[in-house]
């Protein structure tokens, strides 16, 4: 069973899917720890519900105190330690990391609502449909990526395509985007342990 982190922000809808899929044993994996940098995500009550351990580390107290990004992720990397992590999954966690929390954990990806080289950040939907209203483009999807410091800009794992409906709302629109982000997110868990247990061939 492979360890793994899921670090959200808000309701957890993608960690509910890892959650599912390790209990059903789609998954060979364990979460060991979720983290939240926000401390009224829902994503933390699915974890308690589920007794998985939970954390909820802010960055507000860093910024407060004059602190740097690089210790808050120096300092979350420690705290991630204890729990022996072999993957660090991001699932709508709200913040950019530094080789300060990388340098530790290198097997860290991410789930994001766009393809890759399309609109990286925190609106990719809200984004993505407005370019669709505007006849730019007649489908988007999602991603999930290994992180780096670059934005939304990592070696890509996997992605798949979500097209527009004519009669597409952004809520609509939304739905179908989370529901290719949870079964894109399992695939992708999927391959990475069917990796981490294959022989090296030396």
């Amino acid at each position: 069973m492979r360890r793994l982190a899921v670090l959200i922000s808000g309701s957890g809808s993608n960690l509910q899917a890892i959650i599912n899929a390790c209990k059903s044993q789609e998954l060979s994996a364990h979460i060991c720890i979720v983290v939240s940098n926000r401390k009224t995500a829902y994503g933390l009550e699915r974890a308690k519900q589920a007794n998985i351990p939970t954390l909820y580390f802010p960055l507000k107290p860093y910024n407060d105190a004059g602190k740097s990004r690089a210790e808050y992720d120096r300092d979350l990397a420690a705290q991630l330690q204890p729990y022996q992590p072999e993957l660090i999954v991001l699932a709508g966690f709200m913040h950019i990391f530094s080789p300060a929390f990388l340098d530790s954990f290198p097997n860290t990806i991410n789930l994001h609502p766009a393809l890759p080289g399309q609109f990286p950040g925190a609106h990719a939907i809200q984004e993505a449909f407005e370019a669709f209203q505007q006849g730019k483009i007649d489908h988007s999807g999602c991603m999930v990526h290994v992180v780096t410091p670059e934005l939304d800009a990592g070696p890509v794992i996997a992605t798949a395509h979500v097209p527009f409906a004519e009669k597409d709302s952004l809520d609509t629109f939304t739905q179908r985007m989370h529901q290719a982000e949870h079964r894109l997110l399992i695939k992708a868990l999927k391959n990475f342990i069917e990796k981490l247990e294959s022989p090296r061939l030396d």
